[in-house]
């Protein structure tokens, strides 16, 4: 049948909402995603039918717990190309799968250690990795971007060098939409003996992800941006390098043998989830990932890659807007940030809102970035498997009206 965005949009029941007279034009899945159908009564089912905890009740609702929880760990696994189930580790967000990723690492650094990060990064790849650098003395590098919103690559040629440990960079941006070279840079980290670890929070919605093909160590990535339910997230690693990471938190369910004297840790993943873990959010993330194959992620990266150049055509012509971020959908994801002209992001919000406009004002939890390219903040607007083109010319008007309304006052 191909791709419909029509057919697809009807699985959305949120998308037939109106604000007012208009109807509702949802811009804002960078922050967070709508759920389909399917997703909402996957966990609407296991709640009714198969509610009980996993790893520990050995009755039959335990048992179909614990099937439905791993097997939303294989699903992912498949999802992502990774070569064993067992290298999905779940956590609750994205932010907790980096911040495992830096304390587990940080763990191996010692004073004079240096950790590369970007100045694009979101905030949860920059403060703990501030923290942990703080705790063990390393030192934290970056790269700069260029006007263009792209990876300065060229910048600093030592930027990774033989003191570098980790290399922590994001695979999308959430502000630039910019795609990074990530098997590139995980290449040179790897040249010099250190860990690459990839934000995958803005890709791994919207485009296939293959954890091999990305060269990385460790990739992280969040359910909510991808149709799947909040309160749960991804952290895949190589088996060989979970093995011998340390836990991140101590409890129930981590442990191979607890004396009152010390302790022993299970394998992975299960090393790494403490306690009773996000049953039903995973449940809800399994049948987001199996939703997505069977529309397809070729195709959803296709369709976005159509929207997102309508999107840059339309936002690019309006007088007074000024892009932030590559104009070409050339490596580019569908997140796109802007300012008008003597407009705060959030008037711009305010007004598009009461048109039933649903985008983003603010710094976008990347504050750094926006002072690097000379923004306070920005309005963000960002598109999904659901977008229209309609939607995004409604976004335009909206923006000119926007810009005539406040220029005439």
């Amino acid at each position: 049948m191909g791709f419909d965005v029509y057919a697809i949009r009807e699985q959305f029941p949120v998308l037939s909402r109106t604000v007012g007279d208009h109807p509702l034009v949802y811009l804002d899945s960078a922050n967070t995603s709508q759920k389909p159908r399917a997703v909402v009564e996957a966990i609407s089912e296991h709640y009714l039918m198969h509610n009980a905890n996993v790893a520990r009740a050995m009755h039959l609702l335990g048992a179909e717990a614990t099937e439905a929880y791993e097997g939303a760990r294989a699903a992912i696994a498949a999802f992502i190309g990774a070569r064993r189930p067992e290298e999905v580790v779940f956590t609750k967000n994205a932010s907790e799968a980096l911040n495992l990723a830096a304390n587990t690492l940080g763990s191996r650094l010692r004073e004079g250690d240096e950790v590369v990060i970007s100045v694009m990064e979101h905030h949860s790849n920059i403060v703990p990795w501030q923290l942990v650098c703080e705790r063990t003395g390393a030192r934290l590098r970056w790269f700069d971007v260029t006007d263009e919103g792209r990876l300065d690559l060229d910048g600093d040629p030592e930027l990774i060098n033989e003191r570098t440990k980790v290399v922590s960079i994001t695979h999308v941006s959430n502000v630039l939409g910019t795609r990074n070279p990530v098997a590139e840079i995980a290449s040179r980290a790897h040249a010099v003996g250190a860990v690459m670890v990839v934000d995958a929070s803005q890709s791994a919605p919207h485009e296939p992800l293959d954890v091999a093909a990305l060269g990385a160590d460790l990739v992280a990535f969040t359910g909510h941006k991808m149709c799947g339910p909040t309160g749960i997230g991804v952290l895949w690693g190589r088996m060989e390098l979970l093995e011998n990471l340390p836990p991140f938190l101590g409890g129930g369910e981590m442990i191979e043998v607890v004396e009152m004297e010390r302790s022993t840790y299970a394998d992975p993943p299960h090393r790494f989830e403490a306690g009773t873990p996000p049953i039903a959010q995973a449940v809800g993330l399994g049948a987001a990932v199996r939703w997505l194959q069977g529309v397809g992620m070729a195709e959803i990266a296709a369709h976005e890659q159509e929207i997102t150049a309508h999107m840059l055509d339309r936002l690019t012509s309006i007088d007074g807007l000024r892009l932030l971020g590559p104009t070409e959908a050339v490596e580019r994801g569908s997140a796109c940030s802007f300012n008008l002209e003597g407009i705060h992001p959030h008037d711009v919000m305010q007004v598009l809102d009461s048109r039933g406009i649903a985008i983003r004002g603010g710094h976008h939890c990347a504050r750094p970035l926006h002072r690097r390219l000379g923004a306070q903040s920005s309005t963000r607007a960002s598109a999904h498997v659901h977008t229209t083109r309609e939607e995004i010319d409604a976004l335009a008007d909206a923006l000119v009206f926007t810009r005539n309304y406040f220029g005439a006052r």
